[in-house]
This record gives structure tokens, sequence and C-alpha cells, in this order.
């Protein structure tokens, strides 16, 4: 009998490493859940809604680490608390400011000394961000999710074992899950001081104080945003660039993007790498990085250092690995099919998670919508990945759908592809003798007959806007005869890409003159 009794152990053993091979019996209808939804963003938190909608019985686990700064938000995940949406808003308390300096030139009486204040402008961010977390809770209360706060991690195809903030530990059951956890930002490890002295975005947002003078490292859209608005409310602001900027978009619309907000008073270390970050008796911070170029060290004094060197998936507490479900081993992320499913059935991974997927808060919402209409036996139709338009919200926004110009050529050859362009300028700039040199436009088509439309790059004001709207093109089968033959609407930004006539390969002005 012992040696009957530690086998039975050895067994028992053996599940909890291996939970795949020894996962539990289910029969169909004993499952506490037809769907559970590990992760409380954009994406999962579409998925759910849509499932419960569809008469699917449905919970959602959600529980926010605090950062390594001990900042805490509430339930919508990234783009509600610490990306999208207090970003765009600091994006436009930047964009007041430029608007109350133009204003002068139109006849407006304004003081010459202006001054901004965070904390008025921290706190009205962060209220609304407040109101987003109740109406998350209230819209699943009304769909009838079960909102569960709590950690959450995988023990079979099936089972989920949740924990939550005091260590109270239960075990869920679901016909399938869904993995959608999203990621956080990066900390450079590697660099003495990083992690005690630096902030990332999860923390910028929720500063009660201003950040003052700010050493922004990376050169993402994240870091460029962040490093915008921070300008554009009157900080000292410096990027440090380790190669290029704007990786993975188009480099000729990335260097005007960068071109306006040095002229616009963002400063820039170009090619240079941080060694150490040091606090002095002052409180502030001293970095020492190198210029890569030069070899040469250099120093200077900074409040904050904000680090956005790129994100991490959060699945590290997922439990994988052990319960087969394949991941990246150098990214992290979790390899998916085109109908989102893993390694393993009835476990599915949406949004920044997903290896290849783009890092996008709606392609991870439409993602979320249609996994949840094929599992409820509704649809069969998959996420189409391609031509998804984006935005950067710099200074002089940057908006672009389909594919840049090297990847253009890279595709299909150079002799093979046509691009129109045009610099531009915005009738709002000429009153305000703003400088327009960077407004820029650049359609990118084959050559062949119908030139049909490969890429299309914004940069000028409201680009989020003007690209929405061409997107809708790209999924018609957009040429550049649609283009021309569009009557445009006068006098906006939009209509000169109605106005395109000029290829690069002609070597002509690409200027646009009248009206």
């Amino acid at each position: 009998m012992a040696a009957f009794s530690r086998g039975r152990q050895k067994i028992k053993a053996l599940c909890s490493f291996r939970t795949l091979t020894c996962s539990r019996n289910y029969t169909a209808g004993s499952f506490d859940y037809d769907l559970l939804v590990i992760g409380g963003g954009s994406g999962g938190l579409a998925c759910s809604k849509e499932a419960a909608q569809l008469g699917q019985k449905v919970a959602v686990l959600d529980y926010v680490e605090p950062s390594i700064k001990g900042t805490k938000w509430g339930l919508g995940g990234t783009c509600v608390n610490v990306g999208c949406i207090p970003k765009k808003l600091m994006h436009q308390a930047a964009l007041l400011g430029t608007a109350v300096k133009d204003a002068k030139k139109y006849g407006w009486q304004i003081p010459d000394t202006l001054s901004h204040d965070w904390a008025t402008m921290a706190e009205a961010v962060q209220n609304h961000v407040k109101s987003l977390n109740w109406g998350h809770r209230v819209q699943l209360q009304d769909k009838k999710v079960k909102y569960l706060n709590m950690k959450g991690s995988l023990v079979d195809e099936h089972t989920i074992r949740a924990v939550n903030a005091k260590g109270k530990e239960m075990t869920v059951s679901a016909k399938n899950i869904v993995l959608a956890t999203g990621g956080r930002p990066k900390y450079p490890t590697h660099v003495p001081g990083a992690l005690e002295f630096g902030i990332t975005s999860d923390d910028v947002f929720w500063l009660k104080e201003s950040p003052k003078k700010t050493l922004v490292v990376g050169a993402s859209y994240v870091a460029l945003e962040c490093a915008g608005f921070l300008t554009g409310i009157g900080l000292d602001t410096t990027v440090m660039v380790r190669s290029i900027a704007l990786r993975g978009f188009d480099q000729q619309m990335a260097g005007l993007v960068t071109d306006y907000m040095e002229s616009y008073g963002t400063k820039f270390s170009w090619r240079c790498t941080p060694k150490i970050v040091e606090k002095l008796p002052s409180g502030l911070l001293q970095v020492t990085w190198m210029d890569l170029n030069t070899q040469e060290e250099h120093q200077d004094t900074f409040n904050t250092v904000l680090w956005a060197v790129g994100r991490a998936p959060e699945t590290r507490i997922l439990n994988l690995e052990q319960v087969g479900v394949e991941i990246n081993k150098e990214t992290g992320k979790i390899i998916v099919a085109a109908d989102e499913a893993t390694s393993v059935p009835n476990i599915y991974a949406i949004g920044d998670i997903g290896e290849g997927r783009p890092e996008l808060t709606p392609t991870a919402i439409r993602a979320g919508k249609l996994l949840a209409r094929r599992l409820a036996g509704q649809s069969t139709e998959l996420m189409n990945y391609e031509n998804v338009a984006t935005a950067v919200f710099t200074p002089l926004e940057y908006g672009s759908v389909g594919l840049s110009e090297e990847e253009a050529e890279r595709r299909y050859g150079k002799d093979q592809i046509e691009v129109y362009h045009a610099f531009y300028k915005p009738l709002e700039f000429t009153v305000a003798l703003r400088d327009a040199s960077q407004c820029y436009i650049k359609v990118v088509c084959l050559r062949e007959a119908e030139q049909r439309v490969l890429g299309l790059h914004f940069t000028g004001p409201n680009a989020g806007e003007v690209t929405q709207g061409f997107s809708l093109g790209f999924q018609c089968g957009l040429t550049y005869a649609h283009l021309r033959n569009t009557v445009g609407i006068h006098p906006t930004c939009a209509e000169e890409l109605t106005k395109l006539n000029i290829t690069k390969r002609s070597g002509l002005d690409a200027t646009v003159t009248g009206c």
C-alpha cells in the first residue's frame, strides 16, 4: 500500500507540471463559462462583450501589476489608461499652445508670456481616464459579463487558476480561453540606474507634478509622441536615438517628422546610447552617454528620464509553456494561426501578445469581435491584418496606410513602382507664417496600367482623420485613377491627395503652388 500511495503521489506531481496531458475530464455543459478572457484591455473587452451579446456565458479576468514606480490604473488596458487616450489628450494640450501663438497673427490679443500648468492638465486627463474605467465596468455588467479583478494563469486547455490581490485563489473552467494581456514597456536593464531612476509611458500620464527637463530614450512612435507633447507644453526635452526613428515606418516620412520636431524645439541626440543614470544630491539625474559616431562620452542633467525602448508581451505569468502554448523564444509573443488559435486547442490569443500582429488598439478590437463570432458559431470571417491605417501623433502628425516606399521596392522592385508626391502648405499655416516645409504627401503605386495604390503617407494637420478616410479605398482596390477622379473638398489638406500628378521619377519640383 505504501508503494501504491507513493505512486499516486508521483502521478499527481507529474500532472501538476504536465497539465496538458493530464487535463481534467470535462463533459459538455460542465464548464463554468463558455468563454473566459484573460486581459481587460481593448481586445479582451471587445471579445467578451461580443460573445455575451451572442448568448455566451463569459468572464473576464483583469489585474494590473503596478509599474516599477508604483503607478496603478483601472480596467481598460494600455490604450485607455497609459496609451492612446491620455497621449492624444496631452497632444491636444500641446496643439492648443501652438494655436494660441498662431492666434496673435489672426488678431487675438494674447499676452506675450504664456505658461502651462501640468497639474491642471494631468488631473483633467486622469479624471477622464477614470470615467472610462468606470464605463467599462458598467458595460460588462450591462452585458452580463462576469468581471474578476484577478490574475489568471493556465492550468490546462480549459482551466484557469485565478489569484486576487490578497492571494486568495480559485479555479475557473471554460470551453474556450482567450489570452489578451497586451504588453508593458521595457527597461534597458543593462544600463545602471535605469530601473531605479527612470520612468516609462506607464508612469508619465499619471505624474502629479511636471516632469520638467526630460530625456526621452528611444525613437519609437511612443518616444516621439511623448517628446512632442512635452516640448509643446514648454518643457526642455531631448530625444536620444541609437539608430533610426520610427523603425518600420516609411523612412522619408520619419525624417520629415523628426525634422519638424527639431524646428519645433525638441532636441535630438543622434547615434547615442546611455551608459549610466545617477542621482545627484540635488535630486537631478545625471546621464552619461556614448556618441557612437565619435566614441566620446557626454554628460548632462535632467529632472526626468523616460525610457521608450520597446514593449514586452505580458505572457510570463500565464504558464504558457507548461500547458504547451508555443511562443517565439526571442520576442516572448504567442505563435498564432490566421484564426487566432494557439498551438493548444481551445486557447486563443489576440492583440499585442500575438506574434506578427500589429500593436494597435483597433486591430485588437476587430480581431476580438470576429473571434467571438466564430467561437459562437455565428461567422467564419477572419481578421484581415493587411492595410491597417495608423497615425503618429507628433507635433506634425503622420498618417499612413499600406506599404512604405522601402517595403514596396523590396516586394516589387524599384522599377515596378511609381511614387506620386507633393509638398503642400496648409491654409491655416499661411496667415500664422508657420513653416510648412515638412508637410508632404506620398502615394506609392504599382507602375502597371491600373496603378494600384500600395501605400499612402501624409504629414500635416489632422493626419489621422485624413488617412482614416482614404484607408477605406484600400479595401476596395484603390488605384491612382480613383484618386484623380475624386473631387476634393476645398480648401482642405486632404484634397491635395486628389491632385497628385508629379512623380519622383520625373525629378520635377513637387511643391504645390496656388490655392
